[in-house]
């Protein structure tokens, strides 16, 4: 089976989509899947701090491959081999996933900014990333909004996850991005709300949001004050994963698995 590409995308930033992503990879891997992140989201990278990384650990970067001063080899830092440091993360030791993180650099972001990206050379990335750590999956978190290397990654995605929140202009924006991954035949698209009031309904929100959208929603995760104080430091679906917002975020999990 070629492994599939897993898109995670918002129309606004502050959805939760980096965190998301991160812990979707990481359910996916504990299931034995071979999962790589890829962080293009190269004008605010962020993802790496989630799993343990900073600058000083690491390494090459995907602005170095973009720049080829690296191969995609070079730049996969394997989770795995350096799980430690949170309890979460401690569960991934011995899992296949890989992350192949942006440059938080402000050189390198200032470059990218004022030279922008090779977006030929991205998608050659994407693809060998697939082949050359022979993964199930590649999950890409995105730049929110819409740009041309979203373009991109809605373009090649096997699997698209739009994220919202049960708020107007995250509705509006989200009916422009279906209305475009629609346009560009992604084959299967899927929606999660993040940050649902507890005083919402969800089995009605559901239902409106898909009535809306015509488009199935994968999981409704809660406002969470506990997510909040974790501060990104671990993991949330691995260090507390009998929590509801964990319990959610497992159902977009195996719809991923499913689709896949």
């Amino acid at each position: 089976m070629k492994g599939k590409i897993v898109s995670i995308h918002s129309f606004r930033g502050g959805t939760g989509k980096s965190n998301t992503t991160a812990n979707l990879a990481a359910q996916v891997a504990m299931a034995g899947k071979r999962v790589g992140v890829v962080d293009t989201d190269i004008q605010s990278p962020g993802i790496h701090v989630l799993f343990g990384l900073d600058e000083d650990k690491m390494g090459k970067t995907l602005n170095d491959f973009l720049h080829d001063k690296a191969t995609i080899r070079e730049i996969g830092f394997p989770i795995g081999e350096n799980a430690s440091g949170a309890a979460g993360r401690a569960k991934l030791a011995g899992k296949n996933l890989w992350l192949f993180p942006s440059s938080i650099r402000g050189r390198e972001i200032s470059q990218i900014l004022k030279e922008g990206i090779d977006f030929n050379r991205l998608n050659e990335g994407l693809q060998s990333t697939i082949k050359e750590f022979d993964l199930d999956y590649l999950f890409i978190d995105t730049h929110p909004g819409l740009n041309e290397e979203t373009l991109l990654s809605i373009a090649t995605s096997d699997i698209l996850i739009i994220i919202l929140r049960p708020d107007q202009q995250d509705l509006q924006g989200t009916s422009v991005t279906v209305d475009i991954a629609r346009s560009l035949d992604v084959p299967n698209l899927i929606l999660m709300v993040n940050k649902a009031l507890p005083k919402y309904d969800f089995v009605e929100l559901r239902k409106d949001i898909e009535s809306k959208f015509n488009a199935p929603v994968a999981g409704i995760l809660p406002l969470s004050f506990d997510l909040a104080d974790n501060a990104s430091n671990d993991l949330f679906s691995l260090s507390t994963p009998d929590h509801e917002w964990s319990r959610s975020l497992r159902e977009v999990a195996q719809a991923v698995l499913t689709l896949g």
